[in-house]
């Protein structure tokens, strides 16, 4: 292959992202030619809705699986995070490059923490794993959804509408935006979503010469990790409607898996761990999964379900 057609979001993030893969990609194929195809999806279009009431992280995907299946791309970089725990049939992930910081990341222009935070402070977030364990913590705050790119997001913080928001750690330093953290929420206070931080690489299954080519952005370690998360969250039925959390780090060759179901208003915090050898991985994700449904993890899911309006 001489050239390749990477399709991505048109956001100033997801456009970081391609070109960072495309950099990768000439640097280890010289000659190879790679252009990005720029392209706005529905999740972007519609952003007076939550994520959980127009369908779901999904629709940040699915226009770019159309151009992979007629063949104006390639492949497609995707935040691990939007991606559907099941992908359609014909699609793969041929490569999860290496993580970035994990963590959630508080930001505000007024206060360091959100132990800071004054009774009735106004917190912005997107997602129902946040607010949960937002809520859980700091029952005292009113929480508002937010929904936009990082810069429309940031920009409604500074126009006062907000007093803290709560971003992926890993967006902001991609986008040489450090500054703008106030602090880093550690993972116990704010388990993060399966596969946050980490980028993937979407193919069709059936491009197995490309496949081939895509194998050195795989990050063994980071795929280890993603592959429990991911198998934790499909068990649990994950969607942008359920609280979820998961998380796994690797110590030596044994991976340790944490996961959160909360109730959207914090009142219930269900959580499981579990280790396992790095080849497991996927096993160790059934296995909290498991460890959840066993404190009625079921029960929790279907009344939250029946909530959603």
């Amino acid at each position: 292959m001489d050239k390749i057609v990477i399709a991505s979001r048109e956001s100033r993030l997801a456009m970081w992202q391609a070109e960072h893969i495309r950099a990768r990609l000439q640097s280890m194929h010289p000659g190879l030619t790679v252009e990005i195809l720029g392209m706005t999806t529905k999740g972007d279009q519609i952003l007076d809705k939550t994520l959980a009431k127009i369908g779901g992280k999904g629709l940040f995907v699915k226009e770019l699986e159309v151009a992979l299946a007629e063949g104006r791309a390639d492949l497609a970089v995707h935040s691990i995070k939007d991606v559907p725990m099941v992908l359609p049939d014909g699609f793969a992930l041929a490569a999860i490059c290496t993580r970035e910081d994990p963590c959630d990341a508080f930001v505000s222009n007024r206060y360091q923490s959100l132990a800071e935070l004054p009774d009735g402070a106004v917190v912005g977030t997107s997602s129902l794993r946040r607010e949960a364990q937002l809520r859980a913590r700091f029952p005292r705050l009113v929480i508002r959804p937010l929904r936009g790119n990082v810069q429309t997001r940031l920009a409604k913080l500074d126009n006062g509408d907000y007093d803290a928001i709560i971003l992926a750690a890993a967006g902001l330093k991609r986008l040489g935006l450090v500054e703008r953290i106030a602090a880093t929420i550690a993972v116990d206070d704010s388990l993060p979503a399966a596969g946050q931080g980490a980028l993937g690489i979407e193919i069709r299954a059936d491009r197995t010469e490309l496949a081939t080519l895509l194998a050195g952005l795989n990050d063994a370690d980071t795929h280890a990790c993603v592959s429990a998360e991911r198998t934790l969250a499909r068990e649990m039925g994950g969607s942008c409607q359920l609280p979820l959390g998961a998380f796994a780090t690797l110590q030596g060759d044994v991976l340790h898996l944490t996961g959160l179901l909360a109730h959207p208003d914090g009142s219930v915090m269900l959580r499981a761990d579990a280790a396992a050898p790095r080849e497991y991985a996927e096993a160790l994700g059934r296995a909290v999964a498991k460890k959840l449904y066993e404190q009625d993890a079921g029960a929790l899911i279907d009344d939250i379900l029946r909530q959603q309006p």
